[in-house]
């Protein structure tokens, strides 16, 4: 029989999928937010009380903006603007900003939904947020990203600053993206804040360690998981997909911990490489998305290995799986597949690459499931620090920033281990991490009043 505050949850997300029409990728995401909240919220009555949830599942504002460009040919473009600012309650938002053809409101509001979370779990002093546009900057000249980065930003600095909300890079906005979009917010603001905005160079603020932040953070994170159950990546075979900066941030520290990856994929397809993706292979990978080829093809003809196309790495029979590409990437099918090679351990390092079902059939059938509010926090931790960093005036080493992120990772790690088991879900980092991330959240909303 459904306890009062199963039915609570159960009745909220009806309400929020009514409320929130078309809009799939924020539905998957607060339906399984909540459903790993059900025990905490049996527990603390006052959360349902203080209508805690019901505001923690709407965003406190969200702004949707024209971009209008101008291409080399002269021809003007009209591209949209989004920026979800979800919670501020235990700090400025904070999250990234996503350029991409696919991103739509659904898929911005899942990811400040998460990010909301993901931040809390850093102990870092940072709310959620997220942002981007449906532009794409492959295949564009250096002078179309800066006029498009000029529009955005001329319109999205009014609702930024170093206190307020501090976007980040994402899926396509890096480093040359970020100094665009900074050049012309302190154009406007007449005034250097470079603690507005995270990931950039570092001749103006930026932070040594950010770009391999995230694929650094899910490792230790991952080799966490294997040294709870006695034992590492020492010897382990490594399935990772995408190839992009998470990927090779990731294959960087997996490879220096031990391990050998031997996938990576793209949209044609994906490679196997029995001898590991290592030393230069690895920087490879800059040079394969520098090209904006964006064809894994590239690498299986550069060393010679075999390539699928149309096909994605999950029947290769490995160790651990960690899927570094995009949303959704692995479904039911794709994890029986995984459960068949009879792999133990998932550590998400895209943000929710696997689709609900998936992760509860890994989870029943006895496998170590790392979430990727958990796993992959490692980048907005050094964004995080980056923030500090400019408060300060000063810069850190690789080394210290590199410590400092492990630090974080472990204890993210500890934290949602515990509240697991607390909570009487041993072994369940999926629930562990949610109930983690949501209870700081709530006791800040609490303490703070109705607002």
């Amino acid at each position: 029989m459904a306890t009062h505050a199963q039915k609570y949850c159960d009745e909220l997300y009806r309400r929020v999928v009514e409320r929130n029409a078309n809009e799939p990728e924020f539905h998957q995401t607060v339906k399984e937010v909540l459903g790993s909240l059900v025990d905490v919220i049996e527990k603390h009555p006052e959360y349902i009380e203080l209508g805690i949830v019901e505001r923690i599942v709407e965003p406190e504002r969200q702004f949707m903006f024209r971009v209008p460009w101008m291409d080399d040919a002269g021809n003007v473009q009209v591209n949209r603007g989004f920026r979800v600012q979800f919670n501020s309650a235990i700090g400025p938002y904070k999250g990234g900003l996503r350029f991409h053809p696919s991103v739509n409101l659904s898929i911005i509001k899942f990811l400040g939904f998460e990010q909301t979370f993901k931040n809390s779990l850093t102990s870092l002093p940072m709310g959620g947020g997220k942002g981007g546009s449906d532009f794409n900057p492959r295949g564009k000249s250096d002078a179309e990203v800066m006029r498009f980065c000029q529009s955005f930003m001329t319109e999205l600095y009014r609702y930024i600053g170093p206190d307020t909300d501090v976007p980040a890079g994402d899926l396509g906005v890096g480093g040359r993206e970020i100094g665009y979009l900074f050049g012309q917010y302190k154009r406007i603001k007449g005034s250097f804040e470079n603690g507005v905005l995270t990931g950039k160079g570092l001749s103006f603020g930026g932070s040594l360690a950010r770009p391999e932040a995230t694929g650094f953070g899910i490792s230790y994170f991952c080799q966490e998981m294997l040294k709870s159950k006695g034992t590492s990546f020492e010897g382990k075979t490594v399935a990772l997909s995408g190839f992009g900066n998470v990927t090779w941030g990731t294959a960087i520290k997996v490879t220096e911990l031990g391990g050998k990856v031997v996938t990576l994929s793209g949209p044609d397809g994906y490679i196997y490489d029995p001898d590991g993706v290592n030393g230069e292979k690895i920087d490879y990978l800059l040079e394969m998305r520098a090209s904006c080829r964006d064809k894994v093809q590239d690498y299986a003809d550069k060393y010679g290995v075999a390539f699928f196309p149309g096909e994605k790495p999950w029947g290769v029979k490995v160790d651990v799986v960690i899927p570094c590409a995009t949303q959704n990437d692995i479904h039911t099918e794709d994890a029986k597949k995984i459960v068949a090679n009879g792999v133990k351990f998932v550590c998400e390092g895209a943000n929710m690459p696997c689709t609900n079902e998936a992760v509860d059939y890994f989870l029943a059938n006895g496998v170590y499931v790392g979430p990727s509010k958990a796993a992959n926090a490692g980048g907005v931790s050094v964004s995080g620090l980056e923030m500090s960093q400019n408060s300060m005036r000063i810069a850190w080493s690789f080394e210290e920033v590199d410590a400092k992120l492990k630090d974080i990772m472990l204890n993210i790690y500890r934290n949602a281990s515990m509240a697991a088991e607390e909570y009487g879900h041993k072994d369940n980092l999926v629930i562990g991490a949610n109930i983690a991330g949501f209870i700081k959240v709530a006791e800040a909303m609490k303490a703070q009043g109705l607002v």
